[in-house]
């Protein structure tokens, strides 16, 4: 039996800290012996960790500047500091600090993986190593490099010349959970009046909810009756809840904060849109597929993986307000369309099982 530590800087809503949580529960545990260690102990996903998964907490909350402050410390000393015992194999499910530190394990015995979640530039990789040559150093101490899409992995690799193996693994979703959850009576009723659009995503700048607040409007303006319903919270929450208001939106553009289970609001609407200007592999548009809802997204990393690279399975719009918009329109203008899409969606949404992404992750551990 491997023994594998996850090393992630908290267990926050995001989708790369359910995704690990999500890995972590359905590896084969006659296999690997499975620990979750954070850099913070916070986050609404530490509720949902198995009993046959051990967690290691770190600092009891947050600190402003905390990535700068951990530049002042060499990789291997922050990996002798957090982590305390040996394990056959040390996984960094995140780039920058997570990623850094694991890169100073000092145990020629151990074998190291990283994750790389975000199609970033290169100011934003950097800014946990504090250079270029120190970020390559300390990659290619790796054993292994793992993307969450090709388009991350050829952006990571354009972007640093790293010499050791990158491979593309698609993130891990709980399917059954997920599915049952979906059909789930909603405490509130759509409007059958009208399209209900989701979302799902933090209130943050890089997701582009500005974008769909004024893209709602404009449907509205144009004779598309519709209501939006975004699932999140976020630095960002008042100053969209102020934008919806200016625009006269505020009845018909629903925030409706954190939830457990926004599944069961997925399943039940027309249309789901990812209005990102960002992404590494979006969760939450593998799992509307996982709940059959047509997509519409923005051209972020692994969107083409997901729906297709000539919208086979929902619709991918160039990465700004107008051509997203117009899809939109298009979509919700033509019912066989959104029809059509509905069944892509379920098509496309057994591709991404959970029993074929474990696997995949299994197999590549198993082979370290």
């Amino acid at each position: 039996m491997k023994r594998v530590l996850f090393l992630i800087n908290d267990l926050g809503g995001g989708g790369a800290e359910r995704v690990l949580v999500n890995l972590a529960n359905n590896l084969d545990k006659k296999k690997f012996d499975v620990t979750i260690q954070t850099i913070f102990d916070c986050g609404v996903n530490i509720q949902d960790i198995h009993s046959d998964v051990k967690y290691i907490p770190g600092f009891k909350k947050t600190f402003k500047g905390n990535v700068i402050i951990f530049r002042l410390f060499s990789p291997r000393f922050l990996y002798k500091y957090f982590v305390k015992e040996d394990y056959d194999i040390v996984v960094g499910f995140l780039e920058g600090v997570v990623s850094r530190i694991v890169s100073g394990c000092p145990n020629n015995d151990t074998k190291k993986v990283v994750w790389i979640h975000s199609g970033c530039d290169t100011e934003s990789f950097l800014y946990a190593f504090g250079s270029k040559e120190k970020l390559k150093k300390a990659y290619n101490s790796i054993d292994k490099i793992i993307c969450v899409a090709d388009t991350v992995k050829d952006n990571f690799t354009s972007l640093f010349d790293i010499k050791i193996p990158v491979e593309t693994l698609y993130n891990v979703n709980e399917t059954d959970k997920i599915k049952n959850l979906s059909i789930e009576p909603t405490e509130k009723e759509f409007d059958n009046e009208c399209f209900n659009i989701i979302s799902v995503g933090r209130l943050i700048d890089v997701k582009g909810y500005d974008r769909l607040v004024s893209i709602h409007k404009r449907l509205l303006d144009n004779g598309i009756k519709n209501k939006v319903y975004v699932f999140g919270e976020g630095e960002r929450g008042e100053q969209l809840k102020h934008q919806a208001k200016q625009l006269g939106v505020s009845d018909s553009f629903c925030f409706m904060g954190f939830s457990s289970n926004p599944y069961k609001y997925v399943s039940k609407a027309d249309l789901f849109v990812c209005s990102s200007r960002r992404e590494g592999f979006s969760t939450a548009v593998t799992e509307a597929l996982l709940c059959g809802t047509p997509v519409v997204s923005t051209n972020v990393s692994g969107a083409f993986e997901l729906l297709g690279y000539n919208n086979e399975y929902g619709i991918v719009t160039e990465n700004d307000e107008d051509a997203l918009y117009n899809a939109i329109f298009e979509i919700l203008s033509d019912k066989s369309i959104l029809k059509y899409y509905k069944q892509k969606a379920n098509e496309r949404g057994c591709a991404f099982d959970k029993s074929i992404t474990v696997k995949a992750v299994e197999e590549m551990l198993e082979k370290l």
